[in-house]
């Protein structure tokens, strides 16, 4: 239990209010129809003696909420995984209340099966909410259900789906019978405190069913303390019956770090030729950039001017800034700095981890002896004329730094594996120190690798072995992170690049996982101005002995083409993947992530091969969350280092993929892209 709300303790860092006890924006167990601001993720634990109940819950868009929701029954042993959403109607008015719609366990066995439509009204520091329910929401049912009249597929309700995990829209809104739910809240005006009081028809027929009890009343009444911005604490009386207590925190994803004036240097104009570097000459331009470009987190790898047009022409790379659009304001400035008066205008080639990605065009805005540009209207009007170009290759470029090889740079840092739940524990983890280098060899090789030393983890406590009939191509995870705790996680070649405009590359071959050895590609085609891209990706591999010392019999190869599109829709980009799996089944996979200007990205996917649900066992089919949490603000200096992590409902083997191998180029060039770099030159120029 401590180790569960010790993971629900890692995202209590917020900002704002109050989840259910089903983790849905609500009063105790009943649904409102509020919503928390758009972006917004918030964890919720509700323990009471019935159950034990955590959630993750995002504001995927200002009028859709999602939830994750695992609960574990304590009157017997079950444990159950389902997904909610819940879609607003319309908002609050002056007369009219806010209107959403929601369905419960729309992903799950149908344990806790409920649609609703519930409206919610404020009157002053009082909100009255009222809805209609179906199935756990209709309780003992109150009147015929009025759907029956379109079809009389809404007379009856099955809620049993077998291993669960399909989407049971049969089911929805059916019934003999609808039910009544509501409730009340007040906000003390001056303590940070809400009174609650529902009304639940819940029957908890499950429950009873399998020998818990029912509820002596449907009425529950409480209290939720907000502690501090975003973290509330409630404790109820639910069902005049039991205590509960419930701890919510919530996380804005959207808020922008405070904005960090640049690292102040002194630069290469203010400094004598006996303090530069051996090598570098302050009697020429290039030398002078590279020098201050390099101290100020960016790589200088080609330039040239040309002398008829008047035009410098620079690749850029971006080794410390979060937000592209910060690297290359600081690019410019460097470049109007140091380029020589004669130069009219600059095209930046920005090259993002090995692949020329745009080339951007700046004219020039102040330049010695001409008068610089100071009113904000007129920063405005030379942002009008700055233009995104396709890639460019300087052939042959005037001048190339010539980066050191053969010299290895090492990190070390503290890592955390998460396996959560798991059926005899909801969390499995393994916090390691890891141990990674980087070796740049000549034609834009390098050499990876990471080593993990074991800390601390319970692995090895797992005692259930994997039931699966499929390949074990990932249910096998335990025993290499119990007997391979400590060892060699990757160490592959790699090469990237750019051929021609808008085809990037890339190739790699060696350990490339924990659990998989092997050689591969990928090939990204990304037209230039657009929205949509495609991919072909393949792999062979073999997988490693669990001790990570050598390799097991299995092999197999991996193919997938993927569609991309980068939708102006709140930021959310989908992908589709269809090929080939490691587990030798054939299907295809769906991504939709969301990623916001602070680099915050959140995302789900959901994975269906021909592998029948039967066969793939509980879950039906692949499917889960991730989370990319920039590390930017925690350092207080510019950093491009993040930390992502994947949460499934359950862990099978069919739909499983190389997840940094098998189509990746497009989302690692996503702060790059032409649609987010357009978007952000379109909001300067307002």
């Amino acid at each position: 239990m401590n180790r569960v709300w010790l993971a629900v303790a890692l995202v209590m860092i917020t900002t704002y209010g109050y989840g259910s006890d089903y983790g849905t924006t609500g009063l105790f167990d009943i649904p409102t129809a509020r919503m928390a601001a758009d972006g917004t993720l918030t964890a919720t634990a509700a323990i009471q003696s019935r159950t034990n109940s955590y959630a993750l819950t995002y504001q995927a868009t200002p009028w859709l909420e999602t939830t994750f929701r695992y609960t574990g029954y304590n009157e017997f042993f079950f444990y159950d995984r389902n997904y909610e959403v819940k879609f607003r109607l319309w908002e609050e008015r002056v007369y009219i209340p806010q209107v959403a719609v929601g369905i419960r366990d729309v992903v799950g066995t149908g344990v806790e099966s409920a649609e609703y439509l519930v409206a919610s009204k404020s009157f002053d520091n009082f909100d009255l909410t009222l809805g209609v329910g179906w199935g756990r929401l209709a309780g003992k049912g109150v009147v015929s259900n009025p759907l029956k009249v379109i079809s009389s597929n809404f007379d009856s309700r099955d809620n049993d789906f077998g291993k669960g995990g399909e989407v049971s829209y049969q089911q929805w809104f059916s019934g003999e019978e609808i039910g009544f739910f509501g409730g009340l809240s007040y906000q003390f005006k001056s303590l940070p405190v809400k009174a609650m009081v529902e009304y639940n028809p819940d029957q908890y027929l499950f429950e009873v069913t399998n020998g818990g009890k029912s509820p002596a009343s449907p009425w529950t009444a409480g209290v939720a303390w907000q502690v501090s911005p975003g973290v509330t604490l409630a404790l109820s009386r639910q069902h005049s019956d039991e205590w509960a207590i419930g701890v919510s925190a919530a996380l804005n994803t959207k808020i922008l770090p405070p904005k960090r004036k640049p690292e102040y240097f002194k630069s290469s104009l203010e400094m004598r030729q006996d303090e530069m570097p051996a090598g570098v000459y302050l009697n020429k331009w290039y030398d002078r950039l590279l020098f201050d470009m390099e101290r100020a987190g960016l790589l200088l790898i080609e330039a040239k001017i040309d002398a008829e047009t008047e035009v410098a022409y620079l690749v850029i790379g971006n080794q410390s800034f979060s937000v592209w659009v910060d690297a290359i304001a600081r690019a410019i400035a460097l470049a109007e700095l140091h380029l020589p008066a004669n130069v009219r205008s600059i095209n930046l080639v920005i090259e993002d981890q090995g692949h020329r990605v745009h080339t951007l065009y700046v004219p020039r805005a102040a330049r010695p002896g001409v008068q610089t540009v100071r009113s904000s209207q007129d920063r405005r009007s030379l942002t009008r004329q700055v233009d995104l170009l396709p890639s460019r290759h300087l052939a042959p470029p005037r001048y190339e730094t010539e980066f050191v090889t053969g010299k290895v740079n090492f990190n070390i840092s503290v890592d955390n594996r998460l396996q959560l739940f798991d059926p005899d524990d909801p969390l499995r983890y393994q916090v390691y120190l890891k141990l990674g280098a980087e070796l740049r060899l000549p034609a834009a090789w390098v050499l990876y690798g990471t080593y993990a030393v074991d800390i601390v983890n319970n692995f090895d406590e797992i005692s259930r072995p994997s039931d699966s009939v499929l390949p074990h191509v990932r249910t096998d995870v335990a025993e290499y992170l119990s007997q391979g705790k400590t060892g060699l996680d990757a160490l592959y070649l790699e090469n990237r690049g750019t051929w021609r405009r808008g085809i990037h590359y890339r190739a790699f071959g060696g350990v490339l996982e924990e659990m998989y050895s092997g050689v591969g590609g990928e090939v990204l085609v990304q037209p230039h101005g657009s929205r949509l891209a495609l991919g072909v990706s393949a792999n062979w591999v073999k997988k490693r002995n669990f001790d990570k010392s050598g390799h097991l019999d299995y092999q197999t190869t991996t193919a997938f083409v993927s569609a991309y599109w980068a939708t102006p829709f709140y930021n959310y980009d989908v992908a589709v993947h269809v090929g080939r799996y490691l587990a030798k089944d054939v299907g295809a996979t769906l991504e939709v992530r969301r990623t916001f200007d602070n680099g915050w990205m959140v995302g789900l996917w959901a994975t269906l091969t021909d592998v029948p649900f039967d066969d793939f066992g509980e879950g039906s089919f692949d499917k889960g969350m991730f989370f990319t949490v920039p590390l930017d603000g925690m350092f207080g200096r510019n950093t491009r280092s993040t930390y992502s992590t994947r949460i499934r409902s359950i862990q099978r083997d069919g739909g499983q993929r190389l997840e940094n191998f098998s189509g990746n180029l497009w989302f690692d060039l996503r702060g790059s892209r032409y649609d987010a770099l357009n978007e952000r030159r379109e909001r300067m120029t307002r």
